[in-house]
């Protein structure tokens, strides 16, 4: 069994695979105590898990995580570099600089719908990249998320509440409250929307917009810009991936 991993800044999310098929997943909180007792529950007492994969963008939790999975019998669990060989032509500077997330879910996108694609993820931060035709990488934006926004909001103002994300019965809303949703909601779906349309001037309007992330189907719900929503993107490119290295 393969446990694919994705650490991400709000969430880690777990999917344990049987050659291609995903066969469970789980998610914990970023900054939750990440211990061997209160993971392995998790993963099932039958379930034998020889090798893992980890897409990390939170530094501070790659030593736990490291030792949680040698502690469940991974010899060598597999951290995502940005070296890697994702069989794509990636052109950001420094190479170094741009999440693994990104660059699975990019190798991921192209693999799974082909290209040229647009890849957004939707999540405590907003990004979208361009794959041409030639699986080139060329990057593309990075924004804050929806709940981003709404945290920045009231963090930064002395009488903005905190907010949850969901869609208000209106464009306009009649209260601070509602105001602020319509606001972060509507105003991230015009945002999406005006990137993608821009990107698509420049790469082709028969490129494909995958989306995936914590939000991703609230925008998808919203926007007849989405082709595909993946919620299982990351997941699933790190296997692809995976099997691509050790092949």
């Amino acid at each position: 069994m393969l446990l694919a991993v994705d650490i991400g800044n709000s969430n880690i999310k777990f999917g344990i695979f049987d050659s291609e098929q995903l066969l469970s997943k789980f998610s914990i909180q970023t900054h939750d105590e990440l211990t061997t007792d209160s993971l392995k529950p998790l993963l099932g007492n039958d379930v034998s898990i020889s090798n893992a994969i980890i897409c990390s963008v939170v530094p501070d939790a790659d030593a736990s995580m490291r030792e949680f999975l040698i502690s469940v019998g991974v010899r060598q669990p597999l951290f995502v570099e940005n070296d890697f060989d994702f069989g794509l032509k990636i052109d950001y500077d420094p190479i170094t600089a741009i999440g693994t997330d990104r660059l699975v879910n990019s190798f991921a996108s192209v693999e799974k719908y082909g290209a040229p694609c647009i890849v957004c993820s939707f999540g405590t931060a907003t990004t979208i990249d361009v794959v041409n035709e030639n699986r080139e990488l060329f990057g593309g934006i990075i924004a804050p998320g929806m709940k981003t926004m709404a945290k920045a909001l009231h963090f930064n103002t002395a009488q903005l509440p905190d907010v949850e994300i969901e869609k208000p019965e209106s464009i306009i809303g009649n209260s601070t409250a509602t105001s602020i949703q319509s606001g972060i909601f509507y105003g991230h779906i015009a945002m999406a929307e005006g990137l993608i349309v821009r990107m698509k001037k420049e790469y082709g309007n028969n490129t494909k917009v995958i989306a995936t992330g914590g939000f991703a189907h609230i925008i998808a719900q919203n926007t007849s810009q989405i082709d595909f929503l993946d919620n299982d993107l990351t997941l699933d490119g790190l296997s692809k991936l995976y099997r691509r290295l050790i092949r």
